[in-house]
């Protein structure tokens, strides 16, 4: 495990045991940071979005010699979105974080007022995964910051180049211990939970998360879980057949299909199911290995596709075009279409996370959705129609945390659209003012202004008091003459109350 305050050229490795040296600077570099104004915060980390503009090129070139995708998606998918995610944070938080007054009842609670803020967690753990190293940690990064927390960051191990270049964009704009990187594998991220951090952020797997919970569960640690996702795309008899086809074969393949929100399912009505497939296949056919896809970035994802490949094949699936690696070792997966009628098979019911597009065909739009629904994962889903009102109302029976109408995917790119997710695709949210829940917590604030010796709620505990409790509740929950004479009841009741008698 490796602390990097300064965005070294190179990790290193260190023992365990420098977290607890760690999480002491870390603490008190919050502290100070927490103390900062609002404004202060936003002027400094605003200079983010310039840094990494400026650097773009360079950004995109790591990403393509550490994940192996095309340096123009990754200029797409990663580097152009965090200039994007830094403006509207910095232009928003003033705005998102402004405290609030509570409504207090004058006769039950005279002279109180109470407001509410949001504060920071304090030291916040961010867990990320491999397959977009670059703007996963900073979605999370640039609004924890503002908000006022200091961070340990777990990249994975497999990118960290990509760490390092995440932690240089801040070596100029915070103060020293706010923000670690910590290099290591998945014991890295253990020992984080169990080091005493206030909240835990992780994006990963369905299992990883599972484990990452427990352990928060373990040590009352709240955490912000991202997972997959077994994306389903509902093609309607009456959709644009052209749009639809470039669209689900983008949604599909980008990155390739390493996203959790790929579609990684099309259900399409019989009727157009034929025609849909055909120009899937053909548009698939144009993209070319290192321009348009690149690489699956470990071999043991190679290993999980080939596999699924492989069953969907032995369970009837029809190989349209693509299929698993020719070359041994080689992790260049081609994009593969597959027509399957076993809604049962594997391919349908585990997360890919891969360039694979099975293709069903059902009966009408409701044996659609009823598939669709029936796995526990609940990422993001798209409706293709021509009639984008019939689409928002299918919408609303989608379960799942995003659903688009002749589209899919891309919100995960826009900063004020809430991107989550439901049952086992996890409990995260980012983006957009509902993140705000994973990085702080409300906090009451109440000022009593009352001169009163006592409140009417001190003790004693008499029967004035327990007169006045009941026509109270006479008052709430009677019928109209009940409420009559319960308030006429309290007016004698108070001020014996309030004089103590």
């Amino acid at each position: 495990m490796a602390p990097i305050s300064d965005a070294p050229s190179e990790a290193s490795e260190a023992p365990e045991q420098d977290l607890s040296d760690v999480i002491a600077r870390a603490r008190e570099a919050q502290g100070k940071w927490a103390a900062l104004g609002l404004d202060e915060r936003a002027h400094q980390i605003r200079a983010v979005g310039p840094k990494t503009l400026a650097r773009a090129e360079e950004i995109a070139r790591v990403l393509h010699e550490e994940t192996g995708k095309p340096e123009t998606e990754a200029l797409a998918a990663e580097v152009l979105p965090v200039a994007d995610i830094a403006d509207y944070w910095t232009h928003q938080i003033e705005l998102l974080l402004e405290p609030a007054d509570i409504e207090l009842d004058p006769v039950a609670y005279p002279r109180k007022s109470g407001r509410i803020e949001r504060v920071p967690h304090g030291l916040l753990a961010i867990i990320t995964p491999y397959s977009f190293p670059f703007v996963l940690p900073l979605r999370h990064m640039i609004p924890a910051l503002l908000a006022g927390n200091a961070i340990l960051f777990k990249p994975s191990d497999r990118t960290p180049v990509t760490a390092n270049l995440v932690a240089s964009l801040f070596a100029d704009v915070l103060p020293p211990d706010l923000l670690t990187v910590l290099v290591g594998g998945a014991d890295v991220g253990r020992a984080l939970v169990r080091a005493g951090v206030d909240a835990v952020c992780f994006t990963g797997s369905v299992a990883s998360g599972r484990d990452v919970a427990v352990a928060c569960a373990r040590e009352f640690v709240p955490c912000s879980l991202e997972l997959g996702g077994k994306n389903p795309a509902i093609v309607l008899e009456d959709a644009p057949i052209e749009r639809t086809a470039h669209g689900i074969v983008w949604a599909a393949f980008a990155n390739a299909g390493q996203s959790s929100g790929s579609v990684e399912r099309v259900y399409v009505v019989r009727s157009i199911a034929d025609k849909l497939t055909e120009r899937i296949v053909a548009v698939t056919k144009t993209l070319r290995p290192e321009l348009d896809y690149g690489p699956l970035a470990v071999d043991e994802r190679v290993a999980i596709v080939t596999r699924q490949l492989s069953e969907a094949v032995n369970q009837g699936a029809e190989v349209l075009t693509g299929g698993a690696p020719e070359t041994a070792g080689s992790r260049l997966f081609p994009p593969t279409v597959v027509r399957l009628a076993d809604h049962e098979a594997t391919l349908l019911r585990e997360e890919t996370f891969g360039p694979v597009l099975p293709i069903v065909a059902v009966d009408d739009v409701e044996q659609a959705i009823e598939r669709a629904n029936a796995l526990p994962q609940g990422l993001t889903a798209s409706v293709w129609t021509s009639h984008p009102r019939k689409g928002r109302t299918l919408a609303r029976r989608i379960r799942a945390g995003v659903v688009t109408i002749n589209n899919h995917g891309f919100t995960a790119s826009v900063p004020a659209a809430p991107w989550s997710g439901v049952g086992h695709s996890g409990n995260a949210i980012v983006h957009g003012p509902f993140a705000l829940e994973g990085y702080t917590r409300p906090k009451l604030t109440l000022t009593d202004g009352c001169r009163r010796s006592r409140e009417l709620w001190w003790y004693p505990y008499d029967d004035t008091f327990r007169r006045l409790l009941l026509q109270t509740a006479r008052m709430r929950s009677g019928g109209w003459f009940g409420r009559v004479a319960a308030f006429f009841c309290l007016l004698v009741l108070l001020p014996k109350r309030w004089l103590g008698r």
